[in-house]
């Protein structure tokens, strides 16, 4: 990896990754209503929303890029793991949702803005300086104050909420960085997000058949798969999620793998609360309080501080192709 981002990368991946975040933004909103509405259990939620994913893009693929279909063994090995891994971060960021509400489980899914930067600095070998462990540190210190967590009485009335929330953040990091490990293997980011999503329908299907409603926020029986019965406008609502904002916030967010570390990708995105909190302002009606609205400027000051001590690394160092990375699109 070179010692820093060429200009090229840094111009293409910011404004995709940004966008990325404001799909992704409408994510929790649409999931809130139906947990709110449809009482509809998290992991259902989450099964019905891959499942979605799976019969929006392939159809799509075999008509248009029917290529991008085909994968060799290891790729395929590398995809069903990476499957199983989304399934245990939807299942978590489902829960947090339902449990938080759509403001509050965006941010705390943002606590992964740490556990990439580690990660990423231990397996990826990406840069870990001063300058980014400053963003990092404010984007969480932002992230804090959106959520409440800083209070005593949210960990005391909401433990558990808090806990699928901090885990979704983990999850969210292993996510970005098997994303930018596909990247590197030459994968489309378009059949990675089919392959898998398709695989994490698979894995979300068997945790919901688990005996006896055994994890939280399962079907207690098969027939709760099934939760929204008749329900056309909640059926509406859950495939509007996944062949909308899913598809195009978790593609845009992969195809923003190829040109920027984990790591940095995944500080951008980091501004999605921000649109998630307007958006459940205008559309919830959950209200944000003065700290909440501070601990969110501090999230989109760290995110603007990092691009521009990266455009200016970039300026000061021969710009070189990031990662040698040729994906086929």
């Amino acid at each position: 990896m070179s010692s820093a981002l060429s200009r090229t990368n840094l111009a293409r991946g910011y404004p995709i990754a940004l966008l990325s975040a404001v799909f992704l933004a409408t994510t929790a909103i649409l999931i809130r209503y139906l947990t709110l509405n449809y009482h509809i259990p998290a992991m259902v939620l989450a099964f019905w929303r891959d499942v979605f994913v799976a019969l929006t893009l392939f159809p799509i693929l075999a008509l248009l890029r029917p290529y991008l279909l085909r994968l060799d063994k290891s790729s395929l090995r590398f995809l069903t793991v990476f499957g199983l891994l989304l399934a245990v971060f939807n299942a978590l960021w489902t829960l947090s949702v339902a449990l938080n509400g759509a403001s509050v489980a965006t941010v705390l899914a943002y606590c992964s803005a740490a556990f990439t930067a580690l990660l990423g600095w231990l397996f990826f070998k990406e840069r870990l300086d001063a300058a980014k462990i400053l963003a990092v540190a404010i984007c969480l210190l932002g992230c804090v104050l959106v959520s409440g967590a800083i209070s005593r009485a949210a960990w005391q009335t909401n433990p558990i909420g808090i806990l699928s929330g901090i885990l979704a953040g983990l999850g969210y990091a292993i996510y970005t960085l098997l994303g930018r490990s596909a990247a590197q293997r030459g994968l489309s980011p378009w059949t990675t997000l089919l392959y898998t999503f398709a695989f994490a329908s698979v894995f979300l299907m068997v945790f919901n058949l688990f005996p006896g409603g055994f994890l939280p926020g399962a079907a207690e029986n098969p027939a709760d798969l099934f939760w929204l019965g008749g329900a056309i406008t909640g059926w509406a609502v859950l495939f509007l999620l996944a062949a909308g904002p899913t598809v195009a916030g978790f593609g845009l967010y992969n195809l923003s793998l190829v040109y920027l570390p984990a790591s940095v990708a995944n500080l951008v995105v980091i501004t999605e609360p921000l649109f998630t909190a307007i958006f459940a302002y205008f559309l919830l009606d959950e209200k944000m309080s003065s700290l909440q609205v501070f601990g969110g400027m501090l999230i989109l000051a760290g995110v603007i501080f990092l691009r521009i001590y990266e455009g200016r690394l970039a300026n000061r160092i021969s710009p070189q192709p990031a990662d040698n990375i040729e994906v086929v699109l």
